[in-house]
């Protein structure tokens, strides 16, 4: 998957007048995009289309018009595309009561480093956690962490072929796993191309 360039965005002005439609599609596949990996722990998985609302929702509050401007919110997002042989994920890690969530996030540091993606038959994938800058010190994390899930030739060869797909996480902390539903993981496989 390609990143994006300032051509594949729209001016601020067409914007304006696209991002009610532009905003329902883009809600609508994210949805798509989504896996719960239990009750308070949800990967969402990003893509040109994602990445694209990402900046464009950027330059419309920021009233960015500027090349560099542009070209720097460009830069900062291009990262959370897939670059062919990954999946790129935000990890959320939620609960409803801000109270309950800051406990929950004092006792988890470090959790977002014990994600992983199982393909059937196959094994583990490898994932790297926050390679942007780190969101844990020593016992707490962040709510959000930005993941890439590097697949071996064998394992996309295998989903692209059927295999099934889990993620989870392998922490007593947290012990979650999910498996992939068939609409999501056709619409992840092609994020491979």
């Amino acid at each position: 998957m390609q990143p994006l360039t300032r051509a594949d965005l729209m001016p601020l002005e067409t914007y304006a007048v696209e991002r009610p439609a532009f905003r329902a599609r883009v809600l609508a596949h994210k949805r798509a995009r989504r896996v719960a990996l239990g009750a308070h722990a949800t990967l969402l998985f990003e893509d040109r289309l994602t990445v694209q609302y990402q900046v464009q929702e950027m330059l419309r509050i920021e009233r960015l018009f500027e090349p560099a401007a542009i070209q720097a919110e460009l830069d900062a997002y291009n990262p959370l595309v897939p670059g062919g042989q990954d999946l790129r994920a935000t990890m959320l890690i939620e609960y409803p009561d801000a109270g309950q969530r800051q406990a929950a996030l004092a006792t988890l540091g470090g959790i977002e480093h014990r994600v992983f993606a199982e393909v059937e038959g196959h094994g583990r994938a490898f994932t790297h956690a926050d390679e942007d800058l780190p969101r844990s010190e020593a016992a707490r994390t962040a709510a959000v962490h930005f993941l890439r899930v590097v697949f071996a030739p064998a394992q996309i060869a295998a989903l692209r072929a059927g295999a099934g797909l889990a993620f989870g996480i392998d922490d007593p902390r947290m012990p979650l796993r999910a498996e992939v539903a068939a609409a999501t993981l056709a619409m992840l496989v092609h994020d491979f191309d």
